[in-house]
């Protein structure tokens, strides 16, 4: 099957009386066992929920992976991978991380005794030089938020794995569409399903996505002990946005090409962070498409605040992927927590503005950013 029909056909097995072509929602936290010597396959929905079930078993196969877990949240998510290492393992992450990400990673697993390195996972070498005999993990974003880091993913698995290290890779920007990260030797996919594979802002949603049978029986564990599966009206509304998927993509990434040319010729951006801009050799062999995400540094603290102010058709709000264009403040708002001097010495100031592209007309989208920069 093609990925289109992926989306809609990946887990047709939803067979229930009724026939329903769209998966109802079982709204229901305790099923009742058929017998004492019957095993049932749902008892709590803490541990399996049909709904949920039917999701994860779509963003398994969109992702080429051996099973996926829907959290309810991205960060949820990463917090539960995150048990696969132990205290006094070592992790070496993307510099350039969500800071939500970077928050758990430095306030939580490093107190808790997990020892971190952060560095440009787009260096090989560099990365190479950080392995140390309790390496773990190494943990990417690729791109990176909100610089646009593009880390090769083959490479980086091959490295890890002649030392028996797991490859975390999280793949929210670009999508099961545009990249599969499994394919290319990555033991775990992490989604923030918030995002395009949702593509509404209606609701929250995170997945893990385990390359093999042993990594997904720890992950199982981890997730029915500490809680935190995504409710089966959210799965619901995922899997609804999941429909749409290649859909969207196809016009946000359409969007966002033309969006740069413009971003390009005016003169008061002062930088562009875009992958699809001057596309390296690493993002053309391992993606099918650039996606939706431009950061952009603009010549002066009050015109970020003007744009941001002043745009009509694009929102100020903190969020992505979805079909609506969005504007945040990385310094206000995803990297808040990051201190001050780190987050400056990467470019991310008081000029730097994230931009989520969404679907709506490109013409609009380019008038509204004149006005606002210009007007």
């Amino acid at each position: 099957m093609e990925f289109e029909t992926l989306c809609l056909h990946a887990d047709d097995n939803k067979k229930d009386e009724w026939g329903t072509l769209s998966m109802p929602i079982c709204q229901s936290a305790t099923f009742v066992h058929k017998g004492v010597d019957v095993e049932s396959e749902y008892s709590y929905s803490r541990l399996s929920n049909p709904t949920r079930k039917h999701l994860e078993n779509t963003v398994a196969k969109l992702e080429n992976g051996y099973k996926a877990f829907a959290f309810s949240s991205g960060m949820t998510a990463i917090t539960t991978s995150m048990l696969l290492i132990k205290p006094n393992e070592h992790i070496i992450a993307t510099n350039d991380l969500y800071g939500g990400a970077l928050r758990l990673f430095k306030n939580v697993c490093e107190i808790n005794g997990i020892e971190i390195d952060f560095v440009d996972t787009s260096n090989i070498d560099d990365v190479k030089k950080l392995i140390k005999k309790n390496t773990k993990a190494i943990y990417i974003e690729t791109p990176s938020n909100p610089l646009m880091q593009v880390t090769d993913i083959k490479a980086i698995s091959k490295l890890a794995h002649e030392y028996n290290i797991l490859v975390y890779v999280d793949n929210t920007f670009l999508t099961p569409y545009f990249q599969n990260p499994i394919n290319l030797g990555a033991d775990i996919v992490i989604h923030s399903g918030t995002k395009f594979l949702g593509g509404h802002n209606d609701t929250l949603a995170g997945f893990v996505v385990c390359s093999n049978e042993d990594l997904a029986s720890k992950v199982l564990y981890y997730s029915k002990t500490i809680g935190g599966q995504l409710s089966p009206f959210d799965s619901f509304l995922i899997e609804r946005g999941i429909k749409t998927l290649p859909i969207r993509m196809d016009r946000i990434n359409e969007n966002a090409k033309a969006l740069v040319e413009y971003l390009k010729e005016e003169p008061k951006i002062k930088k562009i962070y875009y992958v699809g801009l001057n596309p390296s050799d690493v993002i053309k062999k391992q993606a099918r498409g650039f996606g939706g995400m431009i950061s952009i540094e603009v010549e002066s603290e009050s015109l970020a605040k003007k744009i941001l102010k002043d745009v009509k058709v694009f929102q100020y709000a903190e969020s992505l992927g979805g079909v609506d264009s969005l504007i945040t403040y990385p310094m206000l708002q995803t990297h808040a927590d990051v201190p001050k001097e780190e987050r400056e010495k990467r470019g991310i100031n008081e000029r730097f503005l994230r931009i989520s592209v969404g679907i709506e007309n490109i013409k609009d989208l380019i008038l509204d950013l004149k006005q606002a920069i210009n007007e």
